[in-house]
């Protein structure tokens, strides 16, 4: 499966916007380094302050703080304002995404880009609510994440991604993209206040061309 790219204006709301999802994301005004990324039954646009009480109820979850790095726990309507308003302006990686229903727009949780020192290498992250586990959302957001990457950014020879040593389905996820087992650590963890193991996998530009047409994954 691969995203599509939608060169839309990410400032705009959906509340200021009431035409029908199909007409709202027709190419308009565009920021080409971060696009509107549209899959088959999602679509991952810029966070807006109406997403805030999705999620800080969605966040507020220890199955899920506990797997990702940087959210703390609990997780109030505060942690949420605080992440949109720090998201436009431009103070937490280089793309940030809300992860959308396609169907009704409804919030179900967060990806993004973060670039790395070298200059040819980001990072992807990415979670989603407790109620939107096991239904494939996940996999579906990450492909079109990384379809993002290197269709749009020439520089980028690589794409790492890390998960928790236990977090089976997130190591599921990240194989399914293609990605390959690099290495294990430690990584800290905001919620824990502590550093827990984690494995390192990476996706490299030659791979994921040979990968494209994601159906060859198993």
């Amino acid at each position: 499966m691969q995203g599509e790219l939608l060169r839309v204006d990410q400032s705009r709301s959906p509340q200021e916007d009431q035409r029908s999802s199909t007409e709202r994301l027709k190419p308009e005004r565009l920021r080409t380094d971060c696009p509107v990324l549209l899959s088959e039954r999602l679509v991952m646009r810029a966070p807006h302050e109406e997403d805030i009480d999705a999620l800080a109820h969605l966040a507020n979850n220890a199955k899920v703080a506990t797997m990702v790095s940087r959210m703390p726990h609990p997780y109030t309507a505060d942690d949420a304002a605080d992440f949109v308003r720090r998201t436009k302006n431009g103070e937490i990686g280089k793309c940030v995404y809300a992860i959308t229903k396609a169907e009704n727009g409804a919030f179900i949780g967060c990806c993004g880009v973060e670039p790395q020192t070298d200059g040819k290498t980001v990072e992807i992250g990415y979670w989603l609510g407790e109620p939107y586990w096991n239904k494939g959302y996940t996999t579906e957001a990450c492909h079109a994440l990384v379809d993002m990457v290197f269709r749009t950014r020439q520089d980028v020879d690589q794409i790492d991604a890390r998960c928790r040593v236990m977090n089976v389905a997130s190591r599921r996820v990240i194989q399914k993209c293609g990605f390959q087992f690099q290495g294990s650590g430690l990584a800290a963890s905001l919620a824990l206040g502590s550093n827990v193991p984690v494995e390192w996998y990476r996706l490299d530009r030659k791979t994921w061309m040979s990968l494209r047409s994601w159906g060859n994954i198993a």
